[in-house]
């Protein structure tokens, strides 16, 4: 008796699902199919939004970085803007939805305070442009060429080939120094003090005109940078590109030094002079 009383009860309960799903399809079945339709059709327009604003970015030669950022941001509008729709096609209320929406943000925002300062600093970036992608910045003792930036990293390659990851939070607020896609080289040869500085100055200036990869514009500075114990300083400072920094350093110290030596410069060893004083 138990089991035919379970029978029936199952039966009514699928029956009272079948019921329901028959009604819901005869009362929303346009609705939902209407629904399917504006998404798809969002999908699309925002997908065409987003490569007509990266194109017109090109044509205005705006920054890639900005361009693609600029086209995700018309995206994202487009395609709410096809929900709203979508979603108004339900006749749902859409004022509590936003203000549910903007209490659940407020809440994940206290949540995960870290990550989304991440992305505000990102934003602040991708805007403001403090740097782009190919340039080279020094910030919190590490130096790179920009690779790319995102809304919440930005990535730096070095001519090592290594990949440094910073979180924008770390360098929105910090001090910049941005040298674009070149690095500047210090370098100081010492000369004999019996030697003729303006001799060994052109013969510096030769040298750098010479190596590959030393730009000259702007130009090298080259001059007496100070004096020591026992040489004349003489500084140099150039331009390098910076994927090839220690390589055009490293041929340029070598080019420098075969020049003075065949130019009769004299590169002094340190030296003391000691003088003895009340002896026999």
């Amino acid at each position: 008796m138990n089991e035919v009383l379970g029978e029936v009860v199952t039966l009514q309960n699928v029956e009272q699902i079948y019921k329901v799903a028959i009604d819901f399809l005869v009362n929303y079945s346009f609705q939902v199919i209407g629904a399917i339709f504006i998404l798809l059709a969002g999908l699309i327009v925002s997908r065409w939004v987003a490569r007509l604003a990266v194109a017109m970015g090109e044509r205005r030669d705006i920054d890639i970085t900005l361009r693609l950022f600029l086209g995700n941001i018309a995206r994202l509008i487009v395609l709410g803007l096809f929900i709203v729709v979508a979603l108004g096609n339900f006749g749902i209320e859409l004022t509590p939805l936003v203000a549910a929406i903007g209490a659940a943000a407020f809440g994940l925002t206290l949540a995960i305070q870290g990550p989304v300062s991440n992305f505000g600093a990102g934003v602040a970036i991708i805007l403001g442009r403090p740097f782009t992608v190919g340039n080279t910045i020094m910030i919190n003792d590490i130096s790179g060429i920009v690779e790319e930036v995102k809304l919440s990293t930005t990535i730096l390659a070095t001519e090592d080939g290594e990949k440094i990851t910073s979180p924008n939070k770390h360098i929105i607020g910090e001090i910049l120094s941005n040298s674009f896609e070149y690095k500047v080289v210090e370098g100081c040869v010492g000369i004999d003090y019996s030697s003729d500085p303006e001799a060994a100055i052109a013969i510096v200036q030769r040298s750098l005109e010479s190596v590959e990869g030393v730009t000259q514009d702007p130009p090298p500075q080259i001059g007496i940078q100070g004096f020591g114990d026992s040489s004349i300083d003489i500084g140099m400072r150039y331009w390098v590109q910076t994927h090839r920094y220690y390589q055009t350093m490293y041929a340029t110290n070598l080019t420098v030094f075969k020049n003075l030596v065949a130019g009769g410069v004299q590169i002094p060893f340190p030296r003391r002079d000691v003088q003895i004083l009340g002896g026999d």
